[in-house]
């Protein structure tokens, strides 16, 4: 995965988290190199502008757009274009169960008020973009030594 969005159904960024190696600059596309790197708002108007009965699959430059809907929230992967898609929505699939289970039916307002969290969440289940641990219980158990802490 190269990167990871959660957008709301306004367009509001609520979670990234870049693995690709982009750098700030070049994530607001202040700098335009040769191909230029992918934006927060080229992604969004991307993945808001197709209708509901579209497939969930965007080819993009030389990557692919990969999201899922759920309730109020866009969950976005980019991803290689090598990559299957079908794993790729396991895996925000997996994310969001997790999510769910951490705050009892997860909705937007967990999200912006509890990120930290969520970003800790996001990071235990990967490393670099790979999956690490695909055990729901493991990385609840992580998440709920976090907050003991």
């Amino acid at each position: 995965i190269e990167f990871l969005f959660l957008i709301s159904r306004q367009g509001k960024t609520r979670l990234t988290k870049w693995y690709g190696n982009y750098t700030s600059k070049e994530r607001s596309r202040a700098a335009t190199p040769s191909p230029p790197p992918p934006s927060v708002r080229d992604v969004t108007n991307l993945v808001l502008g197709r209708p509901p009965k579209m497939c969930a699959f965007i080819e993009w430059k030389d990557k692919k757009i990969v999201y899922k809907r759920y309730a109020s929230l866009f969950f976005v992967a980019c991803v290689n274009s090598t990559d299957n898609e079908l794993i790729t929505l396991e895996k925000i699939h997996l994310f969001v169960e997790i999510l769910d289970r951490y705050f009892g039916n997860v909705c937007e307002l967990d999200i912006i008020f509890n990120f930290h969290r969520a970003y800790h969440i996001l990071d235990e289940l990967m490393i670099g973009g790979y999956l690490q641990d695909t055990s729901k219980k493991e990385v609840l158990k992580s998440c709920s030594t976090m907050d003991d802490m």
